[in-house]
């Protein structure tokens, strides 16, 4: 769906995921960061898939099902929810609020089928009803770090446009990977930061558990997400899915990039843990440097000698 925003004078069609959300409205990037960081603007998001779930039964069902701990969640509370494969890999993303009612929850786009449809095999005797809408819309600000709201119609939305490229620089500076870019098929939410936001680890038991719980408890993840600073004097970005190397091999893949007002040319990258942390790489041939997201050691405790 096309963005009634995009008809704004200066609004520059995004391209690929985000096709159909502006990537700019004519500004430079450095001038739309600043003022979506200063909380006047807000960010067309309305490309992702946006679900609702009711019925009685649909915080205890999202619960049994998910990372998250949503028995008694607040309404108005935003979170962020995984579900896992039984080996402990992700299968799905998404961030949702309860208004009391329903449950509504937004996803990637070209997501939320599949999302719908594995939640619909999932119902068994539950209480619930699962079904994708188009008449709400994903808007996204900065309040103390990046949040999302939902609409019922962007003309409307109170601020300044900004595009989406303002809000992916200050989400990958913030280390917050996204589903499907960052990610790959064999992701397990240790590698990429995600244990305590969208995994909440004192909860009963859900589908992939195991898999998490033992790579906390011993440490270590098999990948680690890592920020990399990229050499600013090239003037292309590392490309999605490009091979990092530290020598001549090759120790991970670029996940999002993006050009930051103050960090210059920033990327993602999922690594092997056991990548020096101090070593520059190249990323897609451009030299980079690393900042850690998640620690090498990840984990409740590493025990010596432990060889994974």
């Amino acid at each position: 769906m096309r963005s009634p925003l995009l008809d704004r004078q200066g609004a520059v069609d995004s391209e690929g995921l985000d096709a159909g959300v502006a990537a700019h409205y004519g500004s430079t990037f450095a001038a739309e960061q600043r003022t979506l960081l200063s909380g006047e603007g807000f960010v067309d998001l309305s490309n992702r898939d946006v679900l609702r779930i009711t019925g009685p039964d649909r915080l205890t069902w999202l619960h049994s099902l998910t990372t998250q701990y949503l028995e008694g969640l607040a309404a108005g509370r935003w979170t962020d929810v995984l579900l896992l494969s039984p080996q402990g890999r992700i299968e799905h993303d998404f961030s949702g609020v309860d208004d009391g009612e329903t449950f509504w929850a937004h996803t990637e786009p070209g997501a939320g089928e599949a999302l719908v449809q594995f939640l619909d095999r999932m119902r068994f005797m539950s209480r619930v009803e699962v079904a994708a809408v188009d008449d709400r819309f994903v808007v996204g600000r900065y309040a103390d770090g990046l949040v999302t709201e939902l609409t019922d119609d962007l003309t409307t939305v109170a601020g300044t446009p900004v595009g989406v490229l303002a809000w992916e620089a200050l989400r990958i500076e913030a280390g917050r990977p996204r589903f499907g870019l960052d990610t790959d098929e064999r992701t397990i939410p240790n590698e990429v930061g995600l244990l305590g936001s969208a995994v909440h680890l004192d909860k009963g038991c859900y589908r992939g558990q195991e898999t998490v719980a033992r790579v906390y408890n011993l440490g270590r993840p098999p990948r680690r997400l890592t920020l990399l600073h990229v050499d600013g004097s090239v003037d292309h970005l590392p490309a999605h899915g490009a091979d990092v190397l530290l020598g001549d091999k090759v120790v991970g893949q670029v996940g999002s990039a993006a050009r930051h007002h103050e960090l210059g040319p920033i990327a993602l990258a999922l690594i092997k843990r056991n990548t020096p942390v101090d070593a520059t790489l190249l990323a897609d041939g451009v030299a980079a440097a690393q900042e850690s997201i998640v620690d090498p050691d990840a984990g409740l405790h590493v025990r010596a000698g432990l060889n994974l």
